[in-house]
């Protein structure tokens, strides 16, 4: 697997009460051209997709390629599209709708459709909707040559300028990302994630390649629909996204496979970790903090709250967590503090996504990708679900699920979370440090460790797949913070090819007073 790079990183006419021609004239109000109204819904783009996962994959269009090719990076960067033209600039729908150009890094045509009253119309793609420079390649496109993607602006009359803040960006193969509470882009979602990291296989990208936008809905959402297509794959998705504090996005998904998948994962979340606290080596960079995300965390079917930091390897890694109908999982941004990134893209205001299903799931497990990065430019992390069942040629899956992009988790534990991983040499200060044994301290905080009564000391419950424990203790960490407490131990394990799983949990007695720690550690 490549790891993605993050930087190359209406109205319309219908029989039931909307006419053409007052539809043809809000579109010209708007400066849009549109094709002929088509019948549409839901039902019959999972009908479509059907169909399409029965007959041969056909790669999605690239026009003009000898035109696209010369949009590069900085040309592409200078092509704004002009809010004037924005699909629901003047309603019906709160939200108006940009929409991206072509360009070297993204060369596939994407059809954009508008949907009112069970009618769809395709918006034709025209020069004049951007603003470019005189000399740009993409002057030279021809009419209709189609769009990269879509944007979701904020709404008309809200606190923000809806023509300069968006909160939803569909762009590149089958990638979204929306800002979470802090009003921040960061980590994204994809509609499906396709043999990652399977040994001898690569990675495939299918395409969202028709976008059905239905802006007429009331209050703070607004629905798109997509169809998604790939070598081994043709899907429908919907997507009713609301925006309130943060985002959630409740997703419909209909999914028939033309080819046989080894690793089917549903609901991905990518993101990108370089380092953090855990573990940094000297001078790999000005920073103390570069990520998106710091740790998955999951909510079990069976009650349990787990997290897991996350790691740079020094190979890809495919770690499996066994479930039964989970309760969410996601990609968190837990440490908030400006001081640990000193950067200014905001590291700190990153979004965490959690993904809580719809329904029951059944049997499968979370599954987390980590491949190795010497640089921030890689979405580098993958967690997803992978069902139970095998995911052959001629099968299909059916599922909905809620997306939370937020500050934290929605349904955080009332036990102690962990805040921190530490790593360093282990033995004792002033003494003589062995070799081949590893520190760790790990920080908990909250729950009912801020009403521990006086005397009372968490004790760690800590398992191992191999190697031994020393020097293993809990501390209350000297500060300001009540409730903020470190357990500390050093482990001794021979190297090997095969990491060191691990867990950790607090307990006082029979109270269990933290959620799960787990890790894994490469030893060398």
């Amino acid at each position: 697997m490549t790891a993605f790079d993050r930087r190359t990183v209406l109205k319309a006419a219908a029989a039931l009460g909307f006419g053409a021609a007052g539809l043809s004239e809000a579109a010209a109000l708007e400066g849009l051209k549109l094709g002929p109204a088509r019948p549409f819904s839901f039902d019959l783009l999972k009908e479509t997709a059907r169909r399409m996962a029965g007959e041969a994959y056909v790669p999605p269009p690239r026009p003009a390629p000898e035109i696209i090719g010369k949009i590069d990076y900085e040309a592409w960067g200078k092509i704004a599209f002009d809010m004037d033209h924005a699909l629901f600039a003047d309603g019906p729908g709160r939200f108006p709708v940009s929409f991206f150009h072509l360009g070297m890094f993204f060369q596939k045509a994407v059809e954009m459709n508008v949907v009112e009253g069970g009618r769809a119309r395709e918006i034709v793609y025209d020069q004049s909707y951007f603003s470019m420079p005189a000399d740009s390649p993409a002057r030279k496109l021809p009419q209709g040559a189609g769009f990269a993607g879509l944007r979701v602006q904020e709404p008309r009359g809200g606190a923000l300028d809806w023509r300069k803040n968006d909160w939803v960006a569909f762009l590149g193969a089958a990638y979204f990302r929306s800002i979470g509470a802090l009003r921040q882009y960061g980590l994204s979602a994809r509609a499906v994630a396709l043999d990652v990291a399977v040994a001898g296989k690569p990675e495939e990208f299918p395409d969202f390649t028709k976008f059905y936008i239905d802006g007429t809905g009331t209050g703070d959402s607004i629905t798109i629909y997509a169809l998604l297509d790939g070598p081994s794959i043709a899907g429908a998705c919907r997507f009713v996204m609301t925006r309130g504090k943060g985002v959630t996005m409740d997703v419909e998904q209909a999914l028939f496979l033309r080819a046989d998948v080894a690793r089917f994962g549903v609901a991905p979340v990518t993101s990108m970790y370089w380092f953090s606290e855990t573990k940094k080596e000297t001078g790999i960079d000005w920073r103390p903090e570069v990520h998106d995300s710091d740790g998955l965390a999951m909510w079990t079917g069976a009650g349990e709250h787990i997290w897991r930091p996350l790691n740079n390897p020094p190979r890809i890694m495919a770690s499996a967590f066994a479930d039964e109908n989970p309760r969410g999982f996601g990609l968190l941004q837990r440490d908030r503090n400006f001081d640990h990134y000193l950067d200014g893209v905001y590291y700190e205001r990153r979004p965490s996504l959690w993904v809580e299903p719809q329904g029951p799931w059944g049997a499968g497990a979370v599954e987390l990708v980590e491949i190795p990065t010497d640089d921030e430019i890689h979405d580098n992390i993958v967690a997803m679900w992978t069902p139970a069942r095998p995911a052959r040629a001629g099968s299909d899956f059916s599922l909905k699920y809620r997306l939370h992009w937020e500050a934290d988790e929605p349904f955080p534990t009332d036990l102690a979370r962990c805040v921190a991983t530490r790593l360093g040499n282990g033995g004792q200060p002033g003494q003589p440090r062995p070799k081949g044994v590893r520190k760790f301290m790990v920080e908990f905080y909250g729950g009912p460790l801020k009403d521990l009564p006086f005397g009372v000391k968490p004790e760690p419950v800590l398992w191992a797949s191999r190697g031994t424990f020393s020097y293993v203790f809990t501390e209350a960490v000297p500060n300001d913070e009540p409730g903020l407490w470190r357990a500390q131990f050093d482990l001794t394990a021979a190297p090997g090819p095969d990491p060191v799983e691990m867990r950790l949990f607090l307990r006082a007695g029979e109270r269990i007073l933290s959620e799960t720690w787990i890790f894994q550690y490469h030893v060398f």
